[in-house]
């Protein structure tokens, strides 16, 4: 039986109305896969995974993560230049934000982006903005140490009283932000005297969590991290926390740096609307509420947003003052290079 061109033309429309339909719900990005916003997600992707579906619900946007680590997202944004898919940026802590940021790839944020945020975590630039942070502490092990043995200064940890005795992770972008801010606050000669002093004295593990791991566990008696693995555990089970606790660096000691998550936005992204939509979502009271109750434990920095009690309050931090945009990436990994830690 032959078709009629008009029952014919009205599958073919039906075939591709369903082809079109089921690209859109394969990708959850709109028609063909294409996404409304490019997220370059160096920050926690679990945490990121709690807030897209929250934005895409409030917005009606499609957004997609690609996820990678602070120097390695940052040096890719800087190879593909003007190029670059990336509509937003997001890092864990500020020097890879400063890569991008000295390349001029990042346009000037909205008012709106900023106006929650306080001052001193907003670069003067303008191109990026603070919207989490995690307080560098010390754990110490409370089978072996009382809080009245550790020292004042992260510095002191370099001196050969410490040898074998203090663990830290120098690999990844955590430790090297807080060299960083060893860098900015007591310059080359004295961060190259630092590096010596934990490399001839520390013991280098693979990453924070074995940080805590050793301390607990009697192995050193002290680490260095941040504050948020240690509450993270003992919200959890306390498994890897049950013997030790933490000690916060005062008196704006470089040991009480507070390392900034970033988020900027691309000057070359096609989709500015909605890149400005989502960082002034991000850095908004309701954003800011959901990141201090899900399971990061790290310090919103919108004022109208807190961690739980059981968490060290903000305001009881001893931060030293570091300018943002000076933090330097390649100068830190260039010392600790030389210092044979990397």
């Amino acid at each position: 039986m032959s078709t009629s061109p008009r029952r014919a033309a009205t599958r073919v429309s039906v075939a591709l109305a369903s082809t079109l339909l089921t690209a859109s719900t394969l990708s959850g990005c709109g028609l063909f896969g294409s996404p409304d916003l490019v997220i370059y997600n160096a920050q926690h992707k679990e945490l990121l995974d709690e807030l897209v579906p929250m934005f895409e619900e409030e917005s009606g946007l499609d957004v997609e993560l690609r996820n990678g680590k602070d120097l390695e997202l940052a040096n890719q944004i800087v190879e593909e230049g003007e190029d670059s898919p990336a509509d937003v940026f997001l890092t864990e802590n500020s020097p890879a934000m400063s890569i991008v940021d000295n390349a001029g790839l990042f346009g000037e944020l909205a008012d709106e982006a900023t106006a929650t945020i306080p001052e001193q975590y907003v670069p003067a630039s303008r191109t990026w903005t603070g919207f989490l942070a995690r307080s560098t502490v010390a754990m110490y092990n409370t089978e072996s140490m009382t809080a009245a043995d550790m020292p004042a200064s992260i510095l002191d940890f370099a001196k050969p009283e410490w040898q074998g005795r203090v663990a830290f992770s120098p690999t990844g972008a955590d430790f090297q932000a807080i060299v960083s801010a060893v860098l900015e606050l007591e310059g080359e000669e004295a961060t190259r005297t630092w590096l010596e002093g934990l490399k001839a004295n520390g013991v280098i593990v693979q990453n924070n969590l074995v940080v805590m791991q050793s301390v607990d566990s009697g192995e050193v008696d002290a680490g260095i991290a941040y504050h948020y693995y240690w509450y993270r555990d003992r919200e959890e089970n306390g498994t890897d926390s049950d013997s030790s606790a933490l000690h916060f660096f005062g008196d704006q000691d470089p040991g009480a740096f507070l390392s900034i998550s970033g988020a900027g936005i691309l000057a070359s992204s096609e989709h500015q609307e909605a890149a400005e939509e989502f960082v002034t979502w991000l850095t908004g009271t309701e954003a800011q509420r959901a990141m201090a109750e899900s399971y990061a434990l790290e310090y919103p920095l919108n004022p109208d947003a807190s961690l739980n009690p059981d968490v060290k309050p903000f305001d009881e931090l001893e931060p030293p003052q570091v300018d943002l945009s000076s933090l330097n990436g390649p100068q830190v990994t260039d010392l600790m290079t030389e210092a044979g830690l990397l």
